[in-house]
């Protein structure tokens, strides 16, 4: 393929959508339609992106688009595919990618028959739905894209990674719902976690309201340190130590203030010693006890107890 402008169709015209979309025109190409389900939504879209043709009808793609994105949630791209390939067009010279984390480029199989090019496209960032597309915008340049496909596909991922000022991130289609559980991880998960550390912030500064504000700095410099190193240099604390009888105090304090917490913090306690462990800050002894005493506080007439 000819290392020429996208000229582009987006399917699918939430915050993923909007926002490739916009970094595209915004770097010198040509989003061409935005279609979706509603005629509400691609117009929203298509407005944000800077593109004048929006519909609800996959038939407003003009034949002249060399990518075709889809964008919908990925139970909707087998759909979008089925009725693409239904379409009396041609894909020759035509890139099409979906953005879905969990689908690897066979998804767009049927299409390939046809005569696309095709590949996986997932960035990795999240799009919050209650966002806005300008204010996740700012968060969508210089990142990676999950990426699986033919020696054409990935060239092509390539390319379009350029185009969106991110980079490629090979995905082996084997371990993709592996990729993706990842993902939840670093991004779901994450949040979860500071959503617990507001709960305990409450109970410490019943009017404070400023969580974020106080908990940063140890934030910011403990991701610091892992990228400086790695996870198990940059670990720190109680466990890392040793500190059998601080742990367990965490444990009564916790289940007399906010007992909610209480199988979150045992849960990442019991892989915060297998982490320590397995980079020799802890001897046997030590191992054993802290285990010991996270496995055995468990629950008994309704109370969390610590058990020696």
């Amino acid at each position: 393929m000819k290392k020429t402008k996208w000229r582009a169709a987006i399917i699918g015209a939430g915050n993923v959508g909007s926002t490739l979309g916009r970094i595209l025109v915004e770097n010198g190409h040509r989003v061409e339609c935005v279609v979706s389900r509603t005629m509400k939504s691609a117009r929203a879209a298509a407005r944000f992106i800077g593109c004048t043709n929006a519909s609800a009808n996959l038939s407003a793609i003009p034949a002249r688009v060399n990518l075709i994105l889809i964008s919908t949630p990925h139970s909707a791209v087998e759909e979008v595919v089925r009725n693409l390939s239904a379409m009396e067009r041609s894909f020759r010279g035509v890139a099409v990618c979906h953005a879905s984390g969990m689908l690897t480029a066979a998804a767009l199989e049927p299409l390939k028959r046809m005569g696309a090019t095709v590949f996986s496209f997932h960035p990795l960032q999240t799009f919050p739905r209650s966002f806005h597309p300008k204010q996740i915008l700012p968060h969508v340049r210089h990142i990676p894209y999950g990426v699986d496909g033919t020696a054409a596909g990935i060239a092509a991922a390539r390319r379009l990674a350029k185009a969106l000022q991110g980079q490629v991130f090979l995905v082996p289609p084997d371990v993709r719902e592996f990729y993706h559980a990842a993902c939840v991880v670093a991004s779901n998960h994450f949040t979860t976690l500071l959503w617990a550390l507001e709960t305990m912030y409450r109970t410490v500064a019943p009017r404070g309201r400023d969580f974020i504000g106080v908990f940063s700095p140890i934030l910011k410099a403990s991701l610091a340190n892992v990228q400086s190193t790695s996870p198990g240099e940059a670990l720190t604390g109680p466990i890392a130590r040793g500190g059998f009888e601080t742990v367990a105090r965490h444990l009564e304090a916790l289940q007399q203030h906010a007992p909610e917490t209480v199988p979150m913090y045992r849960a990442l306690s019991l892989e915060t010693v297998r982490l320590a462990a397995a980079h020799g800050m802890l001897t046997q002894p030590q191992q054993d006890a802290l285990l010991g005493l996270l496995k055995g506080f468990t629950t008994t007439e309704g109370k969390q107890q610590v058990h020696s």
